[in-house]
C-alpha cells in the first residue's frame, strides 16, 4: 500500500462476500482498512453471487467514512446500483453499465 500512495494510486481490496461469514467480512474489512487500502469491494465476479445490501451495508459500517465500498457483481439495473448506494456503496462496477445508466430497472 504504501508504494500505491507515494504513487498516488487509489487501493482496492476485494473481498470475495459471497463465499464469506459476516464475521469473515468483518475481519477482511479491518484488515483493508488498518492496511491503509482505499476501498474495498464485493466481488471479483468469478464467485456465484455478488454485492448484495446486506454485505453493502456491513462493509460501511465496518470502514465507516475513511474508506470507500464498491459494489461488485449482480448489479444489472437501475434499481441494483440505487440499493447499493443507498446501502454505502461509493461505487459501482457493473458489466450492465449502458443498461443501468440508461435508467434501465428490470422490471
Amino acid at each position: 500500500m504504501h508504494a500505491a500512495r507515494r504513487q498516488r494510486v487509489l487501493t482496492k481490496v476485494i473481498i470475495e462476500t459471497a463465499l464469506l461469514t459476516d464475521e469473515e467480512k468483518v475481519k477482511a474489512c479491518l484488515i483493508a482498512k488498518k492496511a491503509g487500502a482505499d476501498f474495498v469491494k464485493t466481488s471479483t465476479g468469478f464467485a456465484k453471487g455478488g454485492a448484495t445490501a446486506g454485505d453493502i451495508a456491513l462493509m460501511r459500517r465496518v470502514v465507516g467514512s475513511a474508506m470507500g465500498v464498491k459494489a461488485s457483481g449482480g448489479v444489472r439495473t437501475r434499481d441494483d446500483a440505487l440499493t447499493m448506494v443507498a446501502s454505502g456503496a461509493d461505487r459501482i462496477g457493473a458489466s450492465a453499465s449502458v443498461r443501468i445508466i440508461g435508467g434501465e430497472s428490470g422490471e
